[in-house]
């Protein structure tokens, strides 16, 4: 096993503002996944949900890669109660035959990106959403597509609204642009002049400016769904982490991309509106936007692995 080598895959997952918030301890036969919670969000995601799964979508990638790499894993979640920055506990057999399945997951990890523009003008064929719902469903989570137009109308409301709630917060402006980095720096949300952009952000709220924008991105996007789970526990986050990288990966593999409107998971008066406008028995965790992308984009940036790795 080249923990280095799985790590450096796992640690391409996405990451709310690209906190990437994540730790691995490397052992012998095992890899330890631990939430990094000095990288948390506590205004914009004051109960670590989004931290948790962002680190279950690393944790996927790092089962798949392994995968394709000949191991046979076995995780453990939450092996810890006590230490509730443990996350889970990989194993590693080498006595895996990786399937093609194995092998394009694991290649789709290098091709997935966000993609935050507008998508091109083109069906995400029907065939394509079954499996993504497929692959959401085999991790514990299910994805639910938004088929009509008055509910994806329904919806861009509400992400107008939760646009127009949090920039109207003066801490979620300043926890936001704390988080906006020049390339060079290996994380967050990488913006042109960012001390400018830092200070605009920070002092002026652009909330009804951005929540138009996002709106017609719902409207317009070829795809739009929502990732739920049966129940809104710690292992639950984890599982629609999972569910959410099997799918990205499924979709990167065919040439579709993703981004994400949460707003209406992230302010509290607007989930239960979400969940009752899709009218899911369950809770929602990620409102994600699909299509294949119109330009090429440089890829988020990712901290070394010698950043988020420790030898026990």
């Amino acid at each position: 096993m080249d923990p280095e080598a799985l790590i450096e895959l796992a640690t391409k997952a996405p990451s709310s503002h690209n906190t990437q918030p994540w730790i691995f301890e490397a052992r012998e036969g095992a890899i330890l996944l631990y939430a990094d919670r000095t990288r948390a969000l506590p205004v914009n995601d004051p109960e670590d949900r989004e931290l948790t799964i962002s680190c279950g979508a690393a944790l996927l990638n790092l089962r798949v890669a392994a995968a394709a790499a000949g191991w046979d894993v076995r995780v453990t979640l939450l092996p810890e109660p006590k230490d509730t920055d443990l996350l889970a506990r990989v194993h590693f057999e080498e006595d895996h035959r990786p399937s093609d399945e194995d092998r394009a997951l694991a290649a789709a990890i290098d091709f997935r990106y966000t993609h935050r523009k507008r998508f091109e003008d083109r069906e995400v064929p029907a065939e394509l959403v079954s499996r993504l719902q497929a692959a959401a469903e085999s991790e514990g989570a299910r994805l639910h597509v938004v088929s009509d137009d008055e509910t994806r109308d329904r919806l861009g409301d509400l992400v107008e609204k939760g646009d127009r709630a949090e920039f109207a917060d003066p801490r979620w402006r300043r926890e936001l642009a704390a988080w906006m980095h020049p390339r060079r720096r290996g994380d967050g949300l990488v913006v042109p002049i960012a001390p400018i952009t830092r200070l605009v952000v920070r002092r002026f709220d652009v909330g009804a400016r951005t929540g138009a924008k996002d709106e017609e991105l719902a409207e317009s996007s070829p795809l739009l769904a929502m990732l739920w789970t049966a129940s809104d526990g710690v292992a639950d986050w984890l599982s629609a982490g999972q569910a959410l990288e099997r799918a990205l990966l499924v979709a990167a593999g065919e040439g579709v991309q993703a981004s994400y409107l949460n707003q209406p998971c992230q302010v509290a008066e607007l989930r239960p509106r979400l969940r009752e406008l899709i009218g899911v028995p369950g809770l929602p965790q990620v409102v994600v936007r699909m299509g294949y992308p119109d330009r090429e984009v440089r890829r988020a940036p990712r901290r070394p692995v010698e950043a988020v790795l420790e030898m026990a």
